[in-house]
């Protein structure tokens, strides 16, 4: 029995790609057979006896969305999907992913960078701490040099924007120097929005800071 995403990927590969079921089941890796049924069926329909519900579940479709728009890393999902509520674990978000997530060619390009042109920054999380009477989740900020890979990684309990520029600041100062610019992806903390297409809107506080560290 699939999941109600992967019978929207099989449908989305057959109408709109035209590929074949065989195609379509060496792709999500499925049986020719299991592809040809839903095919032909028509529609979705749940078995009478499921599997419980986990709380993976009511994100499904919106991970599969997320996916098709652009290439987020697990960490990057996880954390947006603590913003809409989800208390699941990291584990069960992983494997969906992997099964999901779209098959890509291999590419070849490799990225060459000068000593102290770039750095690379993102959020990530690390279980969670007692702070005083509460449970605090708690995140790590990470800083990367792309040339020599040196590595900057501060602690938090919060991933406010007051943390998110003073680690970047802590960063620069363990660094010794501010790198010509910084690659955020699409970080929510730093950009607003980034439609397929066009550029970056950057929160004005962070384009703010930019400006003042010189990146």
């Amino acid at each position: 029995m699939i999941d109600y995403a992967t019978y929207c990927k099989i449908v989305e590969l057959h109408q709109q790609h035209e590929l074949k079921p065989s195609q379509i089941a060496r792709m999500l890796s499925l049986d020719a057979r299991t592809v040809l049924h839903w095919l032909e069926e028509g529609i979705y329909r749940q078995r009478q006896m499921e599997r419980q519900a986990s709380k993976l579940d009511p994100y499904k479709t919106r991970i599969v969305q997320w996916l098709e728009t652009y290439n987020y890393t697990g960490v990057q999902i996880l954390r947006m999907l603590r913003e809409e509520g989800y208390e699941g674990g990291p584990t069960i978000l992983k494997d969906y992913i992997a099964k999901i997530r779209p098959r890509k060619a291999k590419a070849y390009l490799t990225l060459h960078f000068a000593p102290g042109e770039c750095a690379q920054v993102d959020w990530g999380e690390y279980g969670s701490v007692n702070v005083g009477n509460t449970r605090r989740r708690l995140s790590f900020f990470v800083m990367v040099l792309c040339y020599s890979r040196m590595l900057y990684v501060e602690f938090t309990v919060s991933e406010t924007m007051e943390h998110f520029l003073g680690c970047h600041a802590n960063a620069f100062e363990f660094f010794g120097g501010v790198p010509e610019r910084v690659m955020v992806d699409n970080l929510r903390s730093a950009v607003l929005r980034h439609a397929m297409g066009q550029a970056p809107v950057f929160n004005p506080r962070y384009k703010d800071f930019a400006d003042h560290f010189g990146f």
